[in-house]
């Protein structure tokens, strides 16, 4: 029997987020919010997921914050 399954974390873009000063970088720029779930599959369907996150992305260097 063949069993195809995988464990991984997928990420879903939100739209736009809030314009903010970077501390890393310095820019200010507006940032992207994005979900973020671990998830476990059989057969490239999703069965469990848990773990979410939300969180703003700096579009210059890519720092990550928790909303």
């Amino acid at each position: 029997m063949f069993f195809l399954f995988g464990f991984g974390t997928k990420q879903h873009d939100l739209g736009p987020g809030d314009v903010r000063s970077c501390a890393r970088c310095g820019n200010t720029t507006r940032w992207a919010r994005v979900r973020q779930v671990k998830q476990f599959t059989v057969f490239f369907v999703p069965i469990a997921r848990w773990g979410r996150r939300q969180f703003e992305v700096c579009g210059i260097c890519g720092t990550a914050v928790d909303v």
